[in-house]
């Protein structure tokens, strides 16, 4: 089968591999639809996503959609269209029993975190567990399906903070996971959605998938102490700052984005004055089934796709992927 790797920086290609064939437990998939994720780009362009560096080939992708190539059991029929949950479990610790992605230990795919590594789903065939498949419903299109991964992201986010429902919201950074939080944050109900952004391209797409304002960074204000939840989605140290200062006093702010490793020069006084809420979400728990039903019954939020790359054009999608200013969700079809 034919799978993109990266070997290091700057370093990636398609590759004939082995087909692998699946144990009793597993299925085999027949990819259709991957995405490329903020932890995909730093993989192929820096050669290590933080502290986990690309050290043997790595094949990327964790935000994937496709259908049963083969199932040893005979529960999942060929052609059964599914996603699934990327994650491997850790071992449990005492206080986050019922938070099994905080377990340590764990893996997901595409990552470099584990040795040998978590091999991803940018590949013609993806061997999973079969308690990691999950059905997609026939409203849903292969395509749409592949962001049920991210928007699970927002919407375990927005779960963090209480929900938003008859609230003030500010996503603070308008990259995928941004305008995919806009989105979720307009489907749970809240009352007022401004989206950030340094660029007039990303703020043009939450608009679309919501925002019912823009901000751009550097030219207008962000309002201070207005907003009853912020989602700092941006992963950076002036974006915390700033969320700080846009939540109102006992407000609550939930850091998605992930910053540098190392120390921050955050402004983080207000935290105390007002008494805020910091809260950070990693991942997320169950809610990629949340999120089929979600994208099912909203296929409206299909608009945060603006690029489908062939396997062979990787390379090209990833470099479109990094560039802001022109993509949203950029897919690699297989």
């Amino acid at each position: 089968m034919k799978a993109f790797t990266i070997r290091g920086k700057l370093d990636g290609s398609v590759e004939e591999i082995s087909t692998p064939e699946p144990k009793a437990d597993e299925v085999r998939i027949k990819v259709a639809f991957v995405g490329i994720c903020g932890s995909d780009l730093h993989y192929y362009f820096d050669g290590a996503n933080g502290a986990f560096v690309v050290k043997e080939p790595l094949i990327p992708g964790h935000e994937l959609s496709g259908t049963i190539d083969f199932d040893p059991s005979g529960q999942y029929l060929p052609g059964t269209p599914v996603t699934v949950h990327p994650s491997t479990l850790g071992k449990s610790e005492p206080g986050i029993e019922e938070q099994p992605h905080l377990w340590p230990g764990g893996g997901y795919l595409g990552s470099a975190s584990t040795w040998p590594h978590t091999q991803g789903g940018m590949s013609e065939y993806l061997i999973m567990k079969r308690s990691s498949v999950r059905l997609l419903p026939t409203s849903l299109t292969l395509k749409t399906a592949a962001l049920a991964e991210p928007l699970g992201v927002s919407l375990h986010a927005i779960a963090i903070a209480g929900g938003v429902s008859g609230k003030k919201v500010l996503v603070s950074g308008a990259g995928p996971i941004g305008i995919l939080t806009v989105a979720a944050a307009k489907v749970g109900g809240a009352t007022e959605i401004v989206a950030t952004d340094l660029l007039p391209s990303p703020l043009a797409r939450a608009k679309e998938l919501g925002a019912t304002g823009v901000i751009q960074i550097g030219q207008d204000q962000i309002p201070e102490n207005y907003f009853d939840v912020v989602f700092e989605c941006s992963g950076s140290a002036p974006g915390v700052s700033g969320a700080i200062a846009a939540a109102r006093r006992a407000g609550i702010v939930v850091q998605v984005g992930m910053l540098a490793s190392g120390n921050q020069a955050i402004a983080i006084a207000p935290l105390v004055s007002k008494e805020l809420q910091l809260r950070g979400t990693f991942r997320f728990n169950n809610e990629v089934d949340q999120a089929i039903e979600v994208l099912s019954a909203n296929p409206w939020i299909s608009s945060a796709i603006t690029h489908v790359y062939e396997l062979g054009e990787a390379v090209a999608a990833f470099e479109m992927a990094k560039n802001s200013e022109q993509s949203g969700k950029v897919l690699v079809a297989l």
